[in-house]
């Protein structure tokens, strides 16, 4: 679907149709965010790790969240887990895969554990021998953390099948929805069509998925997600600028989040990594972003909130009682639209 947010027009198109639809001068920013293969099950022990009054061991649900800065050799997340009560400070976990270890090392705001990983017999600040390197590790005890609406196991495609063509760093633990329908054959032709094409990272974390529950939306407050805008994206921006009339169209609700927190960072050009925690809502001015491509989103989401501020509430929700009506289908593995 196509939603001029000026006239308020809606057209249907098949999304191969797209560098048709964008004009030669236009730019267009993706988020080359790769999902990691966050969930991991472990088996806990030491201080509450046991059912209460026994002594089995209990198995806990952990979701890496992100990497903390740490002047350790050990490997320092934050994580949400379930049942979160399980993991108190100087609980051990322990995985199907024992070259990493975990110690619970405390707890943050709304839940998040901060979770020290070390290589299996090693101490705090030692190691015991070679080390597997904890991305390696990682890959063969992780699970995909597919969205909690998709209510299946995570299957071994998905590997591939919940990431982007753009996939590269490493650190979300969700896809950019959005940039699902691009293909190799797809940018082609949006290249050949003389539309330039950048890239920028968002990692992406579970907040996405956490409906706005306060009646004022006003009162919700996202969690910070790192990104960074890398000097060549920054040279793309501005010689969109320059040419004058061209577009920049943003692949998702966080290439437009990356973009405008930029922009409000003070457009810096050395590409150091940042953290985010806008909000957009209606009334928001866009800086940079002039139309973006989406998935369709829940309702109560801080996404739907964020489509409405770029292409006003009511076009948006008329849009989507056409979608509606059309058979569109919603959410992560959904049909797209394309608003400029």
């Amino acid at each position: 679907m196509t939603l001029d947010r000026a006239a308020g027009a809606v057209t249907h198109h098949r999304f191969h149709e797209l560098p048709a639809l964008l004009r030669p001068g236009d730019l267009l920013v993706a988020n080359d965010t790769r999902v990691l293969p966050a969930r991991l099950f472990a088996m806990v022990s030491g201080k509450g790790g046991a059912e209460s009054g026994g002594s089995k061991p209990r198995e806990v649900e952990v979701l890496l969240l992100r990497r903390e800065p740490s002047a350790a050799k050990e490997q320092i997340w934050s994580a949400l887990a379930k049942p979160a009560k399980a993991l108190k400070p100087g609980v051990r976990l322990s995985f199907v895969d024992p070259g990493f270890q975990g110690e619970v090392l405390g707890w943050g705001d709304r839940g998040v554990r901060h979770i020290a990983f070390r290589p299996a017999g090693a101490t705090a600040g030692a190691s015991s021998g070679e080390a597997p390197p904890f991305e390696a590790w990682l890959s063969r005890v992780g699970h995909v953390p597919l969205p909690p609406y998709i209510e299946r196991p995570d299957e071994p495609e998905d590997r591939e099948r919940y990431q982007t063509v753009f996939a590269r760093d490493s650190g979300s633990v969700a896809a950019p929805t959005a940039a699902l329908h691009f293909t190799d054959a797809t940018l082609a032709a949006i290249r050949e069509r003389g539309i330039e094409i950048a890239f920028l990272t968002l990692h992406v974390g579970p907040g996405t998925f956490r409906p706005v529950a306060t009646e004022n939306p006003e009162e919700h407050a996202l969690d910070p997600e790192p990104y960074r805008v890398p000097p060549e994206t920054a040279a793309a921006l501005e010689r969109t600028h320059a040419r004058g009339g061209g577009r920049v169209i943003a692949v998702g609700t966080t290439s437009v989040r990356a973009l405008e927190s930029w922009a409000r960072d003070g457009e810096p050009q050395d590409g150091a990594w940042r953290d985010t925690s806008l909000f957009i809502l209606p009334g928001f001015e866009f800086r940079i972003v002039s139309g973006m491509v989406t998935n369709f989103h829940l309702p109560r989401s801080s996404l739907l909130m964020l489509v409405s501020a770029l292409a006003g509430r009511e076009r948006v929700l008329d849009a989507y009682r056409v979608a509606v009506a059309e058979g569109y289908r919603f959410y992560s593995y959904g049909d797209a639209m394309l608003i400029t």
